[in-house]
């Protein structure tokens, strides 16, 4: 395939506006921060525990002890939450991280197994605040483009147009015509029967072997997420509380969590949380997770017990979020791939 290698001078031009976008955008969020008094952290990408979400895949590798011993397991962390929240704890009450993350067997127009997260926390905080950071980072990202709107694929959003605010029983009633948390009597323990005969219902294949979260995902990307953010962007709110393993419940209504993602053009920006601060539950919750990914997948990781001892200690009442950068600045740039605005796509 000689001619196709990135580095290639006419091959790199065809990204070369992208990536001076890019530029700019890092330029803006970096702004954004230190007006608001943000400190830029950096933390390490090997970890105990890579991240439980059960469903993610992580790099596994291992330290070699210089000094004889047995060799460590490390993984290469899927996000930097664990050590960012260990600073929130150690006092920092603002922080932000362009974090370089890892997650195995992901690759498409959207996902790449190495990208760059924009993580920040802050303590004293609720989800109101960071949906307005969201949308005030974003709007300040799309003037450092010079661009007025978001698109991808033909079709575009207004960033500066008031963004909606749609909880996920809304979402799943105007889209769907389903009533999602009439399907979780018990909120920590969901109906899949039920669930699985509204989707059958409105003509969406379900598997014997699809758990309740499943089918809330294929109602999800079948008949809910192509409708969000055209137009103008999207924070969709009020996730079902067993689907936010790191939320804390709503104190309005113990059905849902306090969690919420932003969408423009159909793609998920970013993930926020009100943070959970109970250690037991949190273990609990961790444990809950990783017997999950035994099942479905064989595998589990460790828990990250100082992490554990953290909250344990008092980790503040905070809220914290995660944005996907690269999809930002593709959206801002229009461009049809995450490979088209990285510097150097990872090979293979």
């Amino acid at each position: 395939m000689a001619g196709k290698e990135w580095w290639r001078p006419e091959v790199f031009a065809g990204r070369r506006a992208n990536l001076e976008l890019r530029s700019r955008v890092v330029g803006a969020a970096r702004t954004f921060f230190a007006a608001r008094g943000f400190a830029e952290v950096e933390t390490p990408c090997l970890q105990v525990s890579p991240g439980l979400e059960p469903h993610l895949k992580a790099f596994a590798t291992a330290f070699a002890d210089p000094y004889g011993g047995p060799d460590r397991p490390l993984y290469l962390h899927t996000s930097p939450e664990f050590a960012m929240k260990k600073l929130l704890v150690a006092g920092m009450p603002r922080l932000y991280q362009l974090a370089k993350v890892f997650r195995n067997a992901e690759r498409s127009a959207t996902h790449h197994p190495e990208f760059t997260m924009l993580e920040w926390y802050r303590a004293g905080a609720a989800l109101d605040d960071l949906m307005a950071d969201t949308e005030t980072l974003v709007r300040d990202c799309a003037r450092a483009a010079g661009v007025e709107r978001l698109r991808r694929q033909g079709t575009g959003c207004d960033p500066f147009a008031p963004w909606r605010r749609l909880s996920v029983a809304e979402a799943f009633a105007e889209y769907a015509g389903i009533d999602v948390l009439a399907t979780a009597p018990d909120a920590w323990a969901p109906d899949r029967a039920a669930l699985a005969a509204e989707a059958t219902r409105i003509g969406i294949s379900v598997s014997p072997s699809d758990a309740w979260e499943d089918i809330f995902f294929k109602v999800m990307l079948d008949r809910i997420e192509p409708h969000l953010g055209f137009d103008r962007p999207v924070i969709l709110h009020s996730y079902p509380v067993s689907m936010a393993a790191l939320s804390r419940p709503s104190p309005a209504d113990p059905r849902v969590a306090e969690r919420f993602e932003a969408y423009a053009c159909g793609v998920e920006l970013c993930n926020a949380f009100g943070e959970l601060t109970d250690a037991a539950e949190q273990r609990r919750r961790f444990t809950a997770d990783m017997d999950l990914k035994q099942a479905l997948y064989g595998e589990r990781y460790p828990l990250d017990e100082d992490f554990l001892a953290a909250l344990d200690s008092g980790m503040p009442d905070s809220a914290g979020i995660a944005l996907g950068f690269d999809r930002l600045v593709m959206l801002l740039a229009g461009a049809d791939s995450i490979d088209d605005v990285l510097w150097a796509p990872v090979a293979g």
